[in-house]
């Protein structure tokens, strides 16, 4: 009893695990829209964090666009990707770690061209440009209860920016509605020319990082400061192309021989902004601005091509569930499989002799005694069943009626078909034989079975079966 009562509860507890596993996977109360303070800027998501409008536009309207899912270093390893462009949008949920940062800025270096679009992107994907440095500041954060699928209130009390001046970027720009979380971006030159070059050459003052001796400018001069004319290893100043009194929304600058664009709202790239304004516009200019491949990055995103494609595939499904609850039946079933819900019961006793024991005991007596007699009646029995019922006459009837109606119905020879039955008939009944006569009387009755279609054998177990 106790032993019943301990499988009634484990039963149970699998049934409560089961519903338990049906719950967590299956139930959904409410599909919650996406948050501003927890974006998704992925191409996949459709939600009103994501970017997937402004990718499948690009791919609808003929550009060569594409998600990128390795590491950043490919980039430097294909001579067709040199001059593409790759777009890094919003806070990814996988960090870009410094040898990212590094390899990725040589390869813009040899003619890339990086594009950000970040409220506050990563420091060390903003390299100096000679004396200057390039930061953002936001004056709003996002809390958890604003909506992202609400622009009205991303946007409320925001005044659309004016196009500073025109450029390749502001292109067929009039104005951009940004969000009322957007970064503005500040650039400044350090104090001193001489100490911040030796600063820079030596390393000692990494691109980002805030300096005792920097002196910000306004951001409507950034637009004019360049750099010496005598001096050609310094970049030229950053050019603000999105700018008013509050501050600068796009810049873009060289590095290297190729180029780094930064944008510092993803509102303005995202599902839910790209059609205020000249949001999508502008979207294009800085995207779509020089021919050649486009590259969303989704590897920090967290769609690596390294993950198991199969995995990946079935992400966000039932199947995993499904796998779990079989695993745990399974694992009942076996379980159970060795628990015994009564007294112990003997084994049964299979009997492994082979009926064709019998008859072989049987051949070997007939054959030791010489009865060969035996051994013919037990064969002519049968067969002479067998011809009576093929003849369509009784048992009993005489063998010369019993062999002329068999062969009037076949083409077996009446009177070699009667001598043979006389001759099995008289072996029988005591007449001397040998082992060599009655090997030939069996063989001769085997003949008229298989001349006559008889197959006594399949026969006699069919009928004994039923």
């Amino acid at each position: 009893m106790r032993q019943r009562l301990v499988i009634i509860i484990t039963i149970a507890v699998v049934l409560i695990m089961l519903v338990a596993l049906n719950a967590a996977s299956y139930v959904r109360i409410e599909q919650t829209s996406d948050l501003e303070s927890a974006p998704d800027r992925s191409t996949y998501n459709a939600g009103a964090t994501g970017t997937r409008a402004l990718y499948d536009f690009l791919r609808e309207s003929g550009h060569d666009a594409m998600r990128w899912t390795e590491e950043p270093a490919s980039l430097l390893n294909t001579d067709r990707l040199k001059s593409a462009t790759f777009v890094v949008v919003g806070e990814t949920s996988v960090a870009v770690t410094i040898e990212e940062s590094e390899l990725l800025l040589r390869w813009v270096e040899n003619g890339g061209r990086l594009v950000i679009v970040d409220r506050d992107p990563e420091r060390q994907l903003l390299p100096g440009s000679g004396h200057w440095r390039i930061s953002t500041e936001t004056t709003q954060v996002p809390s958890r209860d604003v909506q992202a699928d609400n622009p009205n209130a991303m946007t409320e009390g925001v005044a659309p920016f004016r196009t500073g001046q025109p450029t390749l970027l502001t292109q067929d720009v009039e104005s951009v509605m940004p969000s009322r979380f957007a970064g503005l971006i500040s650039s400044y030159v350090l104090d001193g020319q001489d100490k911040s070059e030796h600063k820079a050459r030596d390393g000692s003052t990494a691109a980002g990082e805030e300096d005792d001796t920097v002196q910000k400018e306004d951001p409507s001069d950034v637009t004019i400061h360049s750099a010496p004319a005598n001096d050609k290893q310094v970049s030229p100043a950053p050019l603000a192309h999105v700018y008013d009194s509050r501050g600068v929304l796009l810049i873009d600058y060289r590095h290297g021989v190729g180029q780094i664009i930064l944008l510092s709202d993803p509102f303005i790239v995202a599902n839910n902004g790209i059609s205020r304004a000249d949001n999508l516009q502008l979207a294009l200019n800085v995207v779509a601005g020089r021919s050649g491949l486009i590259l969303f990055d989704e590897y920090h995103h967290g769609r690596a091509a390294a993950r198991n494609r199969l995995i990946s595939y079935f992400a966000n499904t039932p199947l995993f569930a499904m796998l779990g609850q079989l695993g745990l039946i399974v694992l009942a079933v076996i379980w159970t499989q060795g628990k015994r819900f009564a007294r112990p019961m003997p084994l049964p006793r299979v009997d492994r002799r082979s009926k064709l024991e019998y008859v072989a005991s049987m051949a070997e007596l007939q054959q030791r005694s010489r009865a060969y007699d035996l051994a013919i009646e037990n064969i002519y029995a049968r067969t002479r069943r067998v011809l009576a019922r093929y003849a369509g006459v009784d048992n009993m009837s005489a063998r010369g009626e019993i062999a002329a109606r068999v062969a009037l119905r076949s083409k077996v020879d009446r009177e070699q078909l009667e001598m043979l039955m006389r001759a099995c008939e008289d072996a029988i009944n005591g007449e001397q034989i040998n082992a060599q006569q009655s090997l030939e009387l069996v063989k001769k009755l085997r003949e008229v079975e298989r001349s006559l279609g008889l197959r006594m054998r399949s026969r006699e177990i069919r009928q004994s079966r039923d």
